[in-house]
């Protein structure tokens, strides 16, 4: 049984998430947040496995709440359910260790497959929707040091050459099925490389990755 948060300060809009959720056999609510505070509370006290997580909440919003959930060490994953076209503040949601973005208006079936999937350890952002959601907030990147390209980042100089370019084709948006027909690769072997890289780096899962290849500049926007 997956157990799930629900943070919006929209009550309506909890309702339906609620409706929806409790409506599967493998699903159920444990709580609802209208801001942020109480989102790091209910967490405290519930340990949902995952929480669905508005961004623009009174008082504390769901990028701050994001952080200090991931921070406190937590087992709770983080899918954020926003605007995209509307709200600016999604990519820094991920970086405040989100393991996902869907848009509000998405289907009730892709909802409902995003929270498994980072229930069960997975990122719900497709790499195709990464790589143009990361593009659009490039300016939020720091300068690249003279070229350097990551490689004096402790991260990435714990990567072989091999982990290294399969990280920075994953910052590209590559799926596994391409990296292993372009490098020549089983894909079983790709996702071997993808879990070392995850671990090595200390990537909660395939978002953070990706952050962590245009951080380094492995990978630089259009």
């Amino acid at each position: 049984m997956t157990t799930v948060l629900i943070a919006d300060d929209q009550a309506m809009q909890r309702f339906g998430f609620r409706m929806l959720l409790e409506s599967q056999d493998d699903m159920t609510v444990v709580g609802e947040a209208a801001n942020g505070t109480e989102a790091v509370n209910l967490v405290a006290r519930h340990h949902p496995d995952v929480v669905l997580m508005d961004i623009r909440m009174p008082g504390l919003d769901g990028i701050e709440a994001t952080r200090r959930i991931i921070s406190s060490g937590a087992r709770t994953r983080v899918l954020i359910v926003t605007t995209f076209d509307m709200d600016e503040y999604a990519y820094d949601g991920l970086r405040a260790g989100a393991s996902g973005f869907l848009v509000k208006d998405a289907l009730p079936e892709e909802l409902l497959s995003g929270i498994r999937a980072v229930a069960s350890g997975d990122a719900v952002v497709a790499p195709s929707l990464t790589r143009r959601l990361l593009d659009a907030y490039a300016h939020h990147l720091p300068a690249a040091p003279g070229g350097t390209g990551g490689t004096d980042d402790p991260r990435i100089a714990s990567l072989t050459e091999r982990e290294r370019e399969i990280l920075t084709v994953i910052g590209q948006g590559w799926t596994n099925t391409e990296i292993a027909a372009r490098l020549h690769l089983a894909e079983s072997t790709v996702k071997t490389h993808v879990t070392r890289i995850l671990a090595k780096t200390g990537s909660r899962d395939r978002v953070q990755a990706v952050i962590l290849a245009y951080d380094t500049h492995l990978v630089n926007p259009r």
